[in-house]
């Protein structure tokens, strides 16, 4: 199979365009902290920004790119999935730190795990049901 062909037949597939449209959200928010701090500001202010500013962008592709539903009126229910992220973020952490692993490895570990929570609440309480194949 040609690249491509293989790039396409991947991006049909809505969990293979989350990662993707996340790596590059983060990749976004990030630079905006970056550009805030340069531009004097100090860290919590530049992580609000760069939180507010990388919600937005997010919930937008999250919408357009991977679930393929536009309706702002979405919004509330993204934010309350991100909160819901979080907690399940820190449950993760707390339970490999409980088991020994430090909070480094212990946050590198949970990743996986709120990459798929993210995902489920995303794909079924924020924008609907399945739209295409889920892997």
């Amino acid at each position: 199979m040609a690249w491509p062909v293989l790039v396409q037949s991947a991006w049909r597939h809505a969990l293979v365009r989350y990662v993707v449209v996340g790596v590059l959200n983060t990749g976004f928010a990030y630079a905006v902290y970056a550009s805030a701090l340069g531009l004097g500001c100090g860290y919590p202010l530049a992580s609000l920004i760069a939180l507010i500013a990388g919600t937005c962008l997010s919930f937008k592709t999250q919408g357009r790119l991977v679930f393929r539903n536009m309706r702002n009126s979405l919004f509330g229910r993204y934010v309350a999935s991100l909160a819901l992220v979080y907690l399940s973020n820190v449950g993760v952490i707390a339970i490999f730190v409980r088991l020994n692993f430090g909070p480094f490895a212990a946050g590198a570990m949970a990743l996986p795990i709120n990459i798929a929570v993210g995902f489920a609440l995303q794909r079924f309480f924020v924008f609907g049901g399945p739209r295409d194949k889920l892997e």
